[in-house]
C-alpha cells in the first residue's frame, strides 16, 4: 500500500501525489470517492498548487522538483521530449519516435511508465488513427482521463 502525502481532487480523478527527499516521485490516477487528503510536505503543497492552476490555466507550465525513479536513458529522451510538447499540441507516437530515433512502440511503452502523468504530458501524444493509449491501459478510465485532459487543453 502506497503511502500519499496528498490526495488531491480533480474532475478526472484524485490525483495520489508521493514525494521522497524533498522531490515529486509519482502521481497516481485514485477512484473518484477516494478520501482527499492535505499535502502533507511542501514538495505536495507545491504540486497540489500546481495542479490547482493547471485545472484553470491548460497552459501553464509546471516547475517541481522531481525524481523518476523507473528511469532508462530512452525514457528520459521520451519524457523530455513530452515536456517540449506545447499545451494545446498533440504529436503521434511514430512523429515523436522519428525524432528520437526510436520505434512508436517504445515511446508508447516509455509514455506508459511516466510516473508523473499531467505534470509530463504523455497525454498529448496519440496513435496515428486514434487516442492511443493512456497509463499502459487501451480503454477504461485512463483513456477517459486522456480524453479530459485533452479537451481541457482544447484537443478532440
Amino acid at each position: 500500500m502506497k503511502t500519499y502525502q496528498a490526495k488531491f481532487v480533480t474532475p478526472f480523478s484524485v490525483l495520489g501525489i508521493l514525494t521522497e527527499e524533498n522531490t515529486l516521485v509519482g502521481i497516481d490516477f485514485l477512484p473518484l470517492n477516494t478520501l482527499p487528503l492535505a499535502p502533507q510536505d511542501e514538495v505536495s503543497t507545491a504540486a497540489c498548487e500546481q495542479i490547482a492552476i493547471y485545472l484553470q490555466d491548460a497552459g501553464y507550465c509546471f516547475n517541481l522538483p522531481m525524481s523518476l525513479r523507473n528511469a532508462t536513458p530512452h525514457r528520459m529522451k521520451v519524457w523530455e521530449s513530452l515536456k517540449n510538447i506545447p499545451s494545446g499540441s498533440v504529436l503521434h507516437y511514430g512523429e515523436l519516435a522519428k525524432t528520437l530515433h526510436s520505434s512508436p512502440r517504445a515511446v508508447g511503452q516509455a509514455c506508459g511508465a511516466n510516473p508523473v502523468p499531467i505534470i509530463i504530458p504523455c497525454h498529448r501524444v496519440l496513435a496515428k488513427n486514434g487516442l492511443g493509449g493512456f497509463m499502459s491501459h487501451s480503454g477504461g478510465d485512463p483513456l477517459q482521463i486522456k480524453k479530459w485532459l485533452l479537451r481541457h487543453e482544447g484537443i478532440q
